[in-house]
Protein backbone atom coordinates (compact mmCIF):
# COMPACT_ATOMS: atom_id res chain seq x y z
CA UNK A 1 0.00 0.00 0.00
CA UNK A 2 1.47 3.38 -0.83
CA UNK A 3 1.32 6.43 1.25
CA UNK A 4 -0.58 8.69 -1.33
CA UNK A 5 1.75 11.40 -0.30
CA UNK A 6 0.27 13.61 -3.21
CA UNK A 7 -3.04 13.86 -1.64
CA UNK A 8 -1.40 16.71 0.74
CA UNK A 9 -0.89 18.71 -2.10
CA UNK A 10 3.50 18.69 -1.17
CA UNK A 11 6.20 19.12 -3.40
CA UNK A 12 8.48 15.88 -3.70
CA UNK A 13 9.58 14.76 -0.67
CA UNK A 14 12.78 13.36 0.88
CA UNK A 15 12.11 10.96 3.61
CA UNK A 16 15.46 9.34 5.29
CA UNK A 17 15.29 5.05 6.87
CA UNK A 18 17.71 4.65 9.29
CA UNK A 19 17.84 1.02 10.21
CA UNK A 20 20.06 -1.87 10.03
CA UNK A 21 17.39 -4.93 9.72
CA UNK A 22 17.00 -4.97 5.83
CA UNK A 23 13.87 -6.46 6.15
CA UNK A 24 12.80 -3.47 8.41
CA UNK A 25 13.83 -1.24 5.88
CA UNK A 26 12.15 -2.77 3.18
CA UNK A 27 8.78 -2.79 4.78
CA UNK A 28 9.23 0.92 5.86
CA UNK A 29 10.74 2.00 1.99
CA UNK A 30 7.47 -0.16 0.54
CA UNK A 31 5.02 1.93 3.02
CA UNK A 32 6.61 5.28 1.89
CA UNK A 33 7.09 4.72 -1.47
CA UNK A 34 4.99 7.29 -3.60
CA UNK A 35 5.02 8.82 -6.93
CA UNK A 36 8.69 10.70 -6.84
CA UNK A 37 9.34 10.85 -3.01
CA UNK A 38 12.87 10.09 -2.63
CA UNK A 39 13.73 7.38 0.29
CA UNK A 40 17.34 7.57 1.29
CA UNK A 41 18.37 4.29 3.85
CA UNK A 42 21.03 4.30 6.12
CA UNK A 43 22.45 1.00 8.59
CA UNK A 44 24.50 3.03 11.58
CA UNK A 45 23.78 6.18 13.25
CA UNK A 46 27.01 7.78 12.27
CA UNK A 47 26.02 7.20 8.26
CA UNK A 48 22.01 8.44 9.45
CA UNK A 49 23.42 11.58 11.07
CA UNK A 50 25.72 12.37 7.94
CA UNK A 51 23.05 11.87 5.66
CA UNK A 52 20.50 14.23 7.47
CA UNK A 53 22.94 16.66 7.03
CA UNK A 54 23.87 16.31 3.65
CA UNK A 55 20.29 15.92 2.27
CA UNK A 56 18.03 17.03 4.70
CA UNK A 57 15.48 14.70 4.59
CA UNK A 58 11.73 16.00 5.06
CA UNK A 59 10.77 13.07 7.46
CA UNK A 60 13.47 10.53 9.45
CA UNK A 61 12.82 6.97 10.36
CA UNK A 62 14.71 5.99 13.48
CA UNK A 63 15.09 2.85 14.97
CA UNK A 64 16.95 2.76 18.28
CA UNK A 65 18.88 -0.75 18.26
CA UNK A 66 21.68 0.88 15.99
CA UNK A 67 25.24 -1.25 15.95
CA UNK A 68 27.37 1.91 16.17
CA UNK A 69 25.51 4.61 18.20
CA UNK A 70 22.28 4.56 20.50
CA UNK A 71 19.11 5.76 18.50
CA UNK A 72 18.66 8.10 21.66
CA UNK A 73 22.07 9.63 20.77
CA UNK A 74 21.25 10.06 16.92
CA UNK A 75 17.72 11.90 17.70
CA UNK A 76 19.49 14.14 20.29
CA UNK A 77 22.26 14.62 17.45
CA UNK A 78 19.85 15.84 14.40
CA UNK A 79 17.17 17.25 16.80
CA UNK A 80 19.93 19.88 17.94
CA UNK A 81 20.22 21.56 14.37
CA UNK A 82 16.79 19.92 12.48
CA UNK A 83 13.32 20.14 12.61
CA UNK A 84 12.39 17.21 10.26
CA UNK A 85 10.07 15.11 11.84
CA UNK A 86 11.43 11.78 13.87
CA UNK A 87 9.29 9.01 13.94
CA UNK A 88 10.91 6.33 16.38
CA UNK A 89 10.47 2.45 15.11
CA UNK A 90 11.53 0.27 17.79
CA UNK A 91 10.90 -3.65 19.79
CA UNK A 92 11.22 -1.49 23.28
CA UNK A 93 7.56 -1.51 24.87
CA UNK A 94 9.07 0.85 28.15
CA UNK A 95 6.52 3.75 28.17
CA UNK A 96 9.55 5.34 30.38
CA UNK A 97 11.93 4.57 26.96
CA UNK A 98 9.27 5.95 25.05
CA UNK A 99 8.48 9.09 27.34
CA UNK A 100 12.60 9.77 26.84
CA UNK A 101 12.93 9.75 23.62
CA UNK A 102 9.92 12.32 23.12
CA UNK A 103 11.55 14.75 25.14
CA UNK A 104 14.50 14.46 23.73
CA UNK A 105 12.65 15.34 20.43
CA UNK A 106 11.38 12.79 18.47
CA UNK A 107 7.58 13.64 17.06
CA UNK A 108 6.54 9.90 17.16
CA UNK A 109 7.05 6.41 18.46
CA UNK A 110 5.67 3.37 17.27
CA UNK A 111 6.67 -0.32 18.69
CA UNK A 112 7.61 -3.05 15.79
CA UNK A 113 5.58 -5.26 14.76
CA UNK A 114 3.44 -2.30 13.57
CA UNK A 115 0.70 -1.90 11.59
CA UNK A 116 1.69 -0.55 7.89
CA UNK A 117 -1.63 1.47 8.09
CA UNK A 118 -1.47 2.97 11.47
CA UNK A 119 2.75 3.66 10.32
CA UNK A 120 1.59 5.42 7.03
CA UNK A 121 -1.04 7.40 9.08
CA UNK A 122 1.41 8.78 11.58
CA UNK A 123 4.17 9.63 9.06
CA UNK A 124 1.52 11.93 7.13
CA UNK A 125 0.14 13.53 10.13
CA UNK A 126 4.17 14.62 10.99
CA UNK A 127 4.15 15.50 7.25
CA UNK A 128 1.12 18.00 7.99
CA UNK A 129 2.19 19.09 11.08
CA UNK A 130 5.19 19.80 9.78
CA UNK A 131 3.91 21.87 6.52
CA UNK A 132 1.78 23.59 8.89
CA UNK A 133 4.66 24.72 11.44
CA UNK A 134 6.06 26.15 8.09
CA UNK A 135 3.24 28.15 7.06
CA UNK A 136 3.13 29.99 10.79
CA UNK A 137 1.79 28.46 13.57
CA UNK A 138 0.40 32.00 14.46
CA UNK A 139 -2.39 31.83 11.96
CA UNK A 140 -2.65 27.86 12.31
CA UNK A 141 -6.54 26.79 11.99
CA UNK A 142 -7.10 23.22 12.52
CA UNK A 143 -10.00 21.10 11.77
CA UNK A 144 -10.83 17.51 13.18
CA UNK A 145 -13.82 15.68 13.97
CA UNK A 146 -16.27 18.80 13.96
CA UNK A 147 -13.65 20.72 15.67
CA UNK A 148 -12.65 23.36 14.33
CA UNK A 149 -9.39 25.79 16.36
CA UNK A 150 -8.16 28.68 15.15
CA UNK A 151 -4.78 29.82 17.20
CA UNK A 152 -4.58 33.19 15.75
CA UNK A 153 -7.99 34.13 17.23
CA UNK A 154 -7.87 31.88 19.88
CA UNK A 155 -11.23 30.31 19.14
CA UNK A 156 -12.94 27.00 19.30
CA UNK A 157 -15.92 25.50 17.24
CA UNK A 158 -17.63 22.44 17.51
CA UNK A 159 -20.02 21.79 14.66
CA UNK A 160 -20.45 25.39 14.43
CA UNK A 161 -21.10 26.64 17.87
CA UNK A 162 -18.53 28.33 19.84
CA UNK A 163 -17.15 26.23 22.80
CA UNK A 164 -16.02 28.34 25.80
CA UNK A 165 -12.96 27.25 27.32
CA UNK A 166 -10.57 28.37 30.95
CA UNK A 167 -7.56 29.87 30.37
CA UNK A 168 -5.73 26.47 31.37
CA UNK A 169 -8.13 24.22 28.86
CA UNK A 170 -7.31 26.33 25.85
CA UNK A 171 -3.55 26.70 26.79
CA UNK A 172 -3.40 22.73 26.92
CA UNK A 173 -5.47 22.54 23.60
CA UNK A 174 -3.30 25.91 22.06
CA UNK A 175 0.01 23.13 22.92
CA UNK A 176 -1.55 20.29 21.40
CA UNK A 177 -3.23 22.25 18.14
CA UNK A 178 0.19 23.41 17.69
CA UNK A 179 1.43 19.57 17.41
CA UNK A 180 -1.37 18.15 16.03
CA UNK A 181 -0.28 14.58 14.96
CA UNK A 182 2.50 14.38 17.67
CA UNK A 183 2.62 12.86 20.44
CA UNK A 184 3.81 15.07 23.75
CA UNK A 185 4.68 13.39 26.90
CA UNK A 186 3.67 14.84 30.46
CA UNK A 187 6.23 16.56 31.14
CA UNK A 188 6.62 18.65 27.61
CA UNK A 189 2.65 18.97 28.20
CA UNK A 190 2.95 19.94 31.74
CA UNK A 191 5.89 22.41 31.52
CA UNK A 192 4.37 24.37 28.29
CA UNK A 193 0.88 24.70 29.76
CA UNK A 194 1.65 25.63 33.45
CA UNK A 195 5.26 27.18 32.62
CA UNK A 196 7.01 25.05 35.70
CA UNK A 197 8.52 21.65 36.01
CA UNK A 198 7.45 20.24 39.22
CA UNK A 199 3.97 19.37 40.43
CA UNK A 200 1.90 16.36 39.33
CA UNK A 201 1.79 16.57 35.71
CA UNK A 202 -0.03 13.32 34.89
CA UNK A 203 -3.28 14.55 37.53
CA UNK A 204 -3.32 17.95 36.47
CA UNK A 205 -3.51 16.93 33.02
CA UNK A 206 -5.71 13.97 33.50
CA UNK A 207 -8.26 16.67 34.98
CA UNK A 208 -8.01 19.78 32.30
CA UNK A 209 -7.95 16.71 29.73
CA UNK A 210 -11.37 15.29 30.80
CA UNK A 211 -12.62 18.08 30.83
CA UNK A 212 -11.47 19.30 27.54
CA UNK A 213 -12.54 15.90 26.21
CA UNK A 214 -16.69 16.31 27.70
CA UNK A 215 -16.53 19.62 25.68
CA UNK A 216 -15.06 18.83 22.33
CA UNK A 217 -15.67 14.63 21.42
CA UNK A 218 -18.59 13.21 20.57
CA UNK A 219 -18.03 10.49 23.00
CA UNK A 220 -15.62 11.66 25.89
CA UNK A 221 -15.79 8.09 26.88
CA UNK A 222 -14.09 6.85 23.98
CA UNK A 223 -11.95 9.85 22.35
CA UNK A 224 -10.92 10.29 19.32
CA UNK A 225 -9.58 13.69 19.22
CA UNK A 226 -7.93 14.19 22.38
CA UNK A 227 -6.26 10.88 22.11
CA UNK A 228 -3.90 9.28 25.23
CA UNK A 229 -0.84 7.47 24.71
CA UNK A 230 -0.78 5.38 27.80
CA UNK A 231 1.99 6.21 30.19
CA UNK A 232 3.69 8.23 27.63
CA UNK A 233 1.21 11.70 27.11
CA UNK A 234 -1.38 12.93 24.63
CA UNK A 235 -1.81 13.74 21.06
CA UNK A 236 -4.17 15.49 18.98
CA UNK A 237 -5.74 13.58 16.43
CA UNK A 238 -5.85 14.66 13.03
CA UNK A 239 -9.09 13.27 10.79
CA UNK A 240 -7.65 11.23 7.90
Amino acid sequence: MSMRLSTLGLPPLTLLILDDEPQIRRVVRHALEAGDTRILEATTGSEGIDLAAAEKPDLIVLDLGLPDISGADVCRNIRGWSTAPIVVLSARHSDVEKAALLDLGADDYMTKPFSTIEFQARVRAQLRRARLSAEGGGDVQVRARGVAIDLGKRSVRRNGDTVHLTPIEWELLRVLSANAGRTLTHRQLFSEVWSRSHGDAQQNLRVHVSSLRRKLERDPVRPRLIVTEPGVGYRLELEE
